[in-house]
């Protein structure tokens, strides 16, 4: 288990710096003349397209390296740090990542089974944050590491969504609105949450065996 957990450390933090980076230096001077802004241009032009999307983008992709961060030990054990950017992460979805994408499920053209996915998705990320901060507001520790694995894994979707449409465009024939899209938007997501609660049971178990008493002592 530790082995597998050191393989997607270090598999996915490339992919959640190069996500970040490159949203920063393609959006970060508001010109809004990328390719993809220029496929969507009548959401944009609708007016309320643009705010939500530069919402949802840049929250996104702070939320993605600062939550990456809170599952390492040394971020963990130091209890103020992860304090703060647990906030910034819950505030971050909340406030902006989750909304913003809600306004661009809209405007998503690529079939009703793509916009299910991106709104399933995208409901599930803020339940499962919204409910990991309850949890941990009632200092119910185990149940909020749990959450919060599962708020991680819909939010790394965006990340896994683009390692799909990488792999199509190189590997494959591209994207088709019809067929590969459809498929590459659940799979960016569904078996990041299979994994986590792979994880979550594998730490339930664990706890069952140290709690369970030893035979033959009497409690």
């Amino acid at each position: 288990m530790k082995i597998g957990l050191q393989i997607l450390w270090y598999f996915a933090f490339p992919w959640v710096l190069l996500l970040c980076a490159g949203t920063f230096f393609q959006y970060y001077d508001f010109k809004n003349d990328s390719h993809f802004l220029e496929i969507k241009r009548v959401a944009v032009a609708s007016g309320w397209y643009l705010p939500f999307f530069y919402c949802h983008i840049i929250a996104s992709s702070t939320i993605l390296l600062l939550g990456f961060f809170q599952f390492s030990k040394w971020v963990y054990n130091n209890r103020p740090l992860h304090k703060v950017l647990g906030k910034i992460y819950v505030f971050g979805v909340l406030a902006f990542g989750a909304p913003g994408a809600y306004v661009m499920t809209l405007f998503v053209n690529r079939g009703p089974g793509v916009f299910i996915s991106f709104l399933l998705q995208n409901t599930l990320w803020v339940a499962a944050t919204l409910a990991a901060w309850i949890y941990i507001k009632n200092r119910k520790i185990d149940e909020h590491v749990q959450m919060m694995r599962r708020s991680y894994a819909l939010a790394f979707g965006a990340v896994t969504l683009r390692f799909y449409i990488w792999c199509c465009t190189v590997f494959g024939n591209g994207v088709s609105f019809k067929h590969n899209y459809i498929i590459i938007a659940f799979l960016s997501w569904v078996p990041n949450l299979i994994v986590v609660e792979l994880l979550n049971y594998y730490d339930r178990k664990k706890q069952v065996v140290y709690q369970s008493p030893v035979p033959g002592l009497k409690s």
